[in-house]
């Protein structure tokens, strides 16, 4: 590990975790090195700039709407787009993203996805949940 620490900032909501990344480079990593298959994958839509948001998922299950929108809120708030009022942020499971041949860090190519408008959010203590 280098001085810059952990290429990516960790909340946790509810119980679940939600991994931030920090860079195109640390984006491309979590995404595909971190990011289980059946983890949420989150971006702003509409190729703005912005963090990879990750809610880990390790039970396969549903993952509570609440969480999924404070993970698209914080992808919203890591983005170009934070000024903006409301963001439409893509959702989908990690294994529906691909890296297509030769394309720079952190761009990545959808196979389906899930659309939410949020409020552009810094996950906040009071969304921690753990003891």
């Amino acid at each position: 590990m280098g001085s810059k620490g952990r290429p990516y900032r960790t909340v946790n909501v509810e119980g679940f975790e939600i991994l931030i990344g920090r860079g195109d480079e640390d984006n491309d990593h979590l995404t595909f090195d971190v990011a289980e298959p059946q983890d949420l994958w989150l971006h702003v839509a509409g190729g703005t700039p912005g963090s990879h948001v990750v809610v880990r998922n390790p039970e396969r299950g549903e993952v509570p709407r609440a969480v999924v929108e404070i993970a698209a809120a914080a992808a919203a708030w890591y983005s170009k787009a934070r000024a903006a009022a409301k963001v439409e942020v893509h959702v989908c499971r990690a294994a529906d993203v691909s890296k297509p041949r030769g394309a720079p860090a952190g761009l990545v190519s959808l196979a389906r996805y899930k659309s939410v408008r949020v409020r552009p959010a810094v996950p906040g203590s009071d969304a921690d949940e753990t003891p």
